[in-house]
């Protein structure tokens, strides 16, 4: 699909990263940026000699939270646009390249990025109608800014890992401010809600296995 212009490959550090390098077969520019939005900016101010080009297309990737039912753990989706408080971040023309590839594979939605976890399904509720986006993680705004400021064609391809419907542990005091995940307040987290824990991992483990798949279908010409 891109044998003129590869793209490069912009994914949470940790198990989203290790996932999509998964599904590659040949040699691709895969950046892994730190969790949450003002971290990834960060970071990728110390690449922006790599990424400000506007010969570079730009693909950011990872796993998302879905805020309305019709959302399932497994969906691949592509962001039409993407809100951040009051700002808009509208995606490009690569999106739509992409989106005639991935067909029937893939849904168009709205996102939405906020600075911590979604964790309840009561307030993922909230935020669908008071935002109408579809789907929430925590730095996609961040890195289409960035991108979009830098004059770089960017998409931006998640897959669901949770559902609207149920309760997740609330990770937000795990994420350091670096972006990074604290292996101790993480195991508290999770330990003390064992049920929403266990949907967690369940979840995560069937969005990282489409994450890889969908990434093969892309770059290694196989079928998802």
């Amino acid at each position: 699909m891109f044998e003129s212009t590869m793209p490069i490959i912009v994914v949470p550090q940790g198990a989203e990263y290790k996932a999509v390098c998964r599904g590659l077969t040949a040699k691709q520019n895969v950046i892994p940026i730190p969790v949450g939005g003002q971290a990834a900016i960060r970071y990728l101010q110390t690449c922006q000699d790599k990424l400000w080009n506007p010969q570079v297309k730009v693909l950011v990737m990872g796993l998302c939270g879905s805020l309305r039912d019709r959302f399932k753990v497994g969906d691949i989706v592509l962001y039409e646009e993407c809100v951040y408080q009051t700002k808009v971040q509208q995606c490009d023309r690569f999106t739509a390249e992409l989106y005639a590839h991935l067909q029937d594979k893939v849904s168009l939605v709205k996102g939405m990025s906020c600075d911590r976890v979604i964790c309840s399904a009561k307030e993922k509720l909230h935020l669908s109608e008071i935002s109408g986006a579809d789907v929430v993680d925590m730095e996609g705004f961040a890195a289409l800014e960035f991108f979009q400021q830098a004059g770089v064609e960017v998409a931006m391809l998640r897959v669901v890992s949770d559902d609207s419907e149920h309760d997740i542990p609330d990770l937000t005091s795990a994420i350091n401010s670096d972006g990074s995940l604290q292996p101790l307040p993480l195991a508290i987290s999770m330990i003390r809600q064992p049920i929403a824990a266990t949907r967690l991992i369940r979840g995560s483990l069937q969005g990282l296995k489409v994450l890889e798949e969908v990434t093969a279908f892309l770059f290694a010409k196989q079928n998802v």
